[in-house]
């Protein structure tokens, strides 16, 4: 298939039962190391929300949603896509301070994914917030917590090395921080996916800055929904992946809008009838926390400190039948 790429010579360095072990190592080591460092609390997240709540998020605003009717009450119920939004209002109901946050599992159905070795239809994450003061609405806090992050993944893929010798990727603990307007700058006639795989093979690890708003060259490095990320205060944090020679986008995350800046996303994005949304007037009328947060892919994680060629030798999903058969042909063992 054009869309998928197949190393050459590529063979998992674990076999299928081993890799379902060290898939629960790498998660249960991941999110118990990633609680204690940013202070965060595991708790319990919807899988479906009412649709026309406002609370599902929208991504880039043109994925379908997965919804459905239901028997015993009227509308219609949506599968989640993020948790976002829902998030913020958690943390508020729950009456988290500044400080303290929450993180959950969140899976999810993105049916307008196309498949490929980064992709599924089945998307699994850590979704995270945490309540910020107004003095740490800034680009240092990003930073730091982007910091946090990266030597989280750095200390889960020492000990996975520690437990599969025949492992042996490397993770750069030093970020290198740029924005996307530096990027474009620095080359401009690539397109956003290759910059970001030329500095991401330069520096090893690196925290891209400013993502949904327009570049100098008219254009967004990429779609970002324009209610959840401030688009100054936003980034994603990519990390060369040696077996597909690529630069892999591990987290998606952002200190959250606040009335200001919700107010500018929404109009820059041709939307501002999601000003009506109870979610939004709750930021407009500053009834919701200041916060930071993300979703960090548990799968791209694991494909990750694993070394795997395609994210279904990591999580078991739905794929084309020439997919599975071009996989297996080229030593790629789908779940």
């Amino acid at each position: 298939m054009s869309n998928l790429c197949f190393p050459a010579g590529y063979r998992s360095a674990l076999t299928l039962r081993q890799t379902q072990q060290a898939i629960k190592l790498t998660k249960d080591a991941f999110q118990s190391r990633l609680s204690t460092a940013l202070n965060l609390d595991r708790v319990t997240a919807p899988v479906i929300l009412a649709a026309g709540s406002g609370l599902n998020d929208d991504l880039s605003g043109v994925e379908r949603k997965v919804h459905f009717t239901m028997k015993n009450q009227p509308g219609e119920a949506e599968v989640v896509q993020s948790l976002a939004k829902w998030k913020r209002v958690a943390l508020s109901r729950y009456g988290y301070r500044p400080g303290e946050g929450i993180y959950t599992d969140m899976n999810a159905i993105r049916r307008d994914d196309d498949c490929d070795n980064l992709h599924s239809l089945f998307v699994d994450q850590w979704d995270w917030e945490k309540v910020i003061s107004p003095e740490e609405r800034n680009l240092s806090t990003l930073k730091k917590t982007v910091r946090t992050i990266v030597g989280v993944l750095a200390d889960v893929n020492t000990l996975l090395k520690s437990v599969y010798p025949a492992l042996d990727a490397h993770i750069e603990k030093d970020v290198f921080f740029i924005t996307a307007e530096d990027l474009l700058q620095k080359y401009p006639f690539l397109s956003s996916k290759e910059r970001e795989n030329r500095v991401t093979k330069e520096h090893g690890t690196v925290c891209l800055i400013g993502i949904g708003r327009p570049l100098s060259n008219g254009q967004p490095h990429d779609s970002r929904a324009p209610d959840y990320d401030d688009w100054t205060l936003n980034c994603d944090i990519l990390v060369w992946d040696e077996v597909l020679e690529t630069a892999l986008e591990i987290s998606s995350m952002g200190v959250r809008v606040d009335e200001g800046s919700l107010r500018t996303q929404l109009a820059a994005a041709g939307v501002p009838e999601r000003a009506a949304f109870p979610y939004h007037k709750a930021i407009l009328e500053n009834r919701l926390p200041l916060t930071i947060g993300g979703g960090i892919g548990q799968s791209r994680i694991c494909m990750l400190v694993l070394q795997k060629a395609h994210i279904g030798e990591v999580q078991a999903s739905v794929w084309p039948e020439n997919m599975i058969r071009d996989c297996e042909s080229h030593g790629i063992m789908l779940l």
